[in-house]
């Protein structure tokens, strides 16, 4: 049986130990292959594309080199099993500091072996596509041609976008049984509301149903109104309606990308404000949150200012008025910070604020409570963290901080933003009734 070319056992054996270096939170077998396999198709691809410039310009290479394909084999399987018993003893590092159970010895053999099949998968599935092209194309150069545009197709194909659009929405407009419509007057898609049930969103619905009922929630979906002034003017009307100006403390809440509000938040502010509160949350988007967060983040922004000044405007006008608080987590920390120019202005313009999980750690921090775990990969995640070390300021310490690595530091933390909420409480972009109870006080 012939070795593998140097660059065959190079390029899988570097993808594969890159794979393996320090992340921010535990790991399945199956998460951890998927990621193995995927670096090392990509790293294989890369000595691919260096072999053929190479041979381009006429340098093949010599029998010296071919002898070296078993000492290079060897040394790299050295060299992978070592990163993978690193990778190990980081593993249950992480699991021990959040509670986990450790790693056994079945899990590396689920690695290796959904490792080889995702290898084995994408290497089949990219020769498939390469031959059929070949065989579309004809020759070289048309088949170069057809790949180009069906890239550009598929990058730009506005049924595609639309498509992806409209499957968010079915799932946005979808009505859960075991979500029940409130019976309280005060909450939003309740019988007295001027806002429909079906029109709050999945996320919204959950919110309204699932909140103490001594509380006064509020929340307008994207299907509520037509447009942002008009679902701003919405939530105005159901504040008075529910009675929601007529409490001591008033939380303008801003949700995540999807329209999600924390329901663990919503229970610290009731138990922070002993239920003498209400909360009046907008809906911007319903994409999942890192899709919000890379292609509409302007729309928090927007959002979020509109609806504190008009609500603040509306304060203006009472004899008594409720005291004014902002929250938001994740991408709704990101869309509450933009309100205001400044820390100065955030402080004038509000009781007290509190910020959970900001993306890159980036919110107007004075004066304000920010939660922030340094498990957190959305806490560390921007384009930024290819070329340098993350900003963890105020970030509580809940867990090992693995050591920064240009690119792969990006790659890690992206892979583990899949995973950032399956980890316990108090880890990862898990904030736990605390977002509400360390609410500071006027």
């Amino acid at each position: 049986m012939p070795l593998p070319r140097i660059s065959t056992t190079l390029g899988i054996g570097v993808g594969t130990v890159a794979s393996l270096t320090p992340g921010l939170l535990p790991r399945t077998p199956s998460a951890q292959a998927v990621l193995s396999g995927l670096l090392a198709v990509l790293a294989l691809g890369m000595t691919v594309v260096l072999r053929a410039a190479l041979r381009y310009w006429g340098i093949a290479p010599s029998q010296r080199q071919e002898r070296m394909r078993l000492p290079l084999m060897i040394a790299t399987a050295v060299l992978v099993v070592s990163a993978a018993a690193y990778a190990g003893h980081w593993q249950n590092r992480l699991r021990a500091a959040m509670g986990v159970p450790q790693i056994e010895a079945d899990y590396w053999v689920r690695w290796v072996i959904g490792t080889a099949l995702v290898i084995g998968l994408l290497i089949g599935a990219v020769r498939s596509i390469l031959w059929v092209l070949h065989t579309i194309g004809g020759r070289r150069g048309r088949s170069t041609a057809v790949v180009t545009a069906l890239l550009l197709s598929l990058i730009g194909a506005p049924t595609l976008t639309e498509w992806r659009k409209s499957v968010y929405a079915s799932a946005n407009a979808e009505l859960d049984p075991t979500v029940v419509q409130p019976v309280s007057y005060a909450g939003s898609g309740s019988a007295g509301s001027a806002v429909s049930w079906s029109s709050l969103g999945a996320e919204g619905r959950k919110f309204v149903s699932s909140a103490p009922a001594r509380i006064v929630p509020v929340y307008i979906g994207v299907n509520s109104a037509p447009d942002l002034d008009s679902r701003v003017a919405l939530a105005i009307r159901e504040l008075e309606r529910s009675g929601g100006f007529t409490r001591a403390h008033l939380v303008v809440t801003i949700p995540t990308g999807s329209g999600w509000i924390d329901a663990t938040a919503v229970a610290g502010l009731d138990r922070r404000f002993d239920g003498d509160v209400a909360l009046v949350g907008l809906q911007y988007s319903y994409l999942p949150s890192w899709a919000a967060f890379l292609f509409d983040r302007d729309a928090a922004a927007a959002t979020a200012r509109s609806l504190f000044d008009a609500v603040e405007h509306h304060l203006r006008s009472l004899t008594h008025k409720p005291k004014l608080y902002l929250y938001g987590q994740s991408l709704g920390a990101l869309g509450g910070t933009a309100v205001f120019t400044d820390d100065t202005e955030q402080d004038r313009r509000t009781c007290a604020v509190l910020w959970a999980g900001p993306p890159d750690n980036r919110v107007h921090r004075r004066g304000a409570t920010v939660l922030a775990n340094s498990s957190d990969p959305v806490l560390h995640w921007s384009l930024n963290l290819l070329w340098r070390a993350p900003d963890l300021t105020g970030a509580r310490i809940d867990a090992p901080v693995p050591p920064w690595l240009p690119v792969l530091g990006f790659v890690q933390t992206t892979a583990d933003l899949l995973a950032a909420l399956d980890v316990p409480r108090g880890h990862g972009h898990r904030y736990d009734t605390d977002q509400g109870t360390a609410m500071a006080d006027c």
